[in-house]
């Protein structure tokens, strides 16, 4: 599903998806950060669904909301290029690929009746 944004990298586009959970993450330096799970991503110019799911940090834009099961929340965000996979320098082992993500959420806000 990802491929779609693949065509749109470096872009900003507006989203709709559903909130999922709220969870936790440890950061680079140790710490316990929150992060929100949305579900079916939708891009809106196409009428899509580009991810089945994506994770954000719990920024003030999401903790304003204060998103409640089954909420629908529109939002903007850059699509941007990363790699993942496993990488191991000392044995020269690289089995990482190109994936794309989404990035920056704004513009944050609950949609009443998304059809």
């Amino acid at each position: 599903m990802r491929k779609l944004l693949a065509k749109e990298k470096g872009t900003r586009k507006k989203f709709r998806a559903s909130f999922g959970q709220i969870g936790k993450k440890v950061n680079y330096k140790g710490y316990s950060e929150e992060t929100i799970l949305l579900k079916n991503v939708i891009d809106l110019e196409i009428n899509q669904v580009v991810t089945d799911h994506i994770w954000f940090s719990f920024s003030k834009g999401f903790e304003k909301l204060n998103p409640q099961s089954g909420m629908m929340i529109e939002f903007e965000a850059r699509i941007k290029e990363y790699r993942k996979g496993y990488v191991n320098k000392a044995y020269r082992i690289d089995q990482s690929k190109t994936d794309y993500k989404l990035s920056h959420p704004t513009k944050i806000k609950e949609v009443k009746n998304a059809l």
